[in-house]
């Protein structure tokens, strides 16, 4: 049995409490991890090239107020 087969049978045996504990729990400990992830792809530069097109479409008139 896989790592990730024994957290799902483990989950399973939660009860509505526990589980909405781990809700919370995950939802903190995702948000935190794609926080790190964005802050290392712009520290790479993964994004430049995404802000420039931006940038550009922007001062060409393609973008709206939000």
């Amino acid at each position: 049995m896989s790592k990730l087969e024994e957290i799902e049978d483990q989950i399973k045996t939660l009860t509505p409490e526990e589980l909405t504990e781990l809700r919370g729990w995950f939802q903190e400990y995702d948000a935190k991890a794609w926080d790190e992830q964005f802050e290392r792809d712009v520290k790479e530069g993964k994004l430049d090239r995404v802000a420039d097109q931006a940038l550009r479409d922007h001062a060409a008139g393609r973008s709206t107020k939000l």
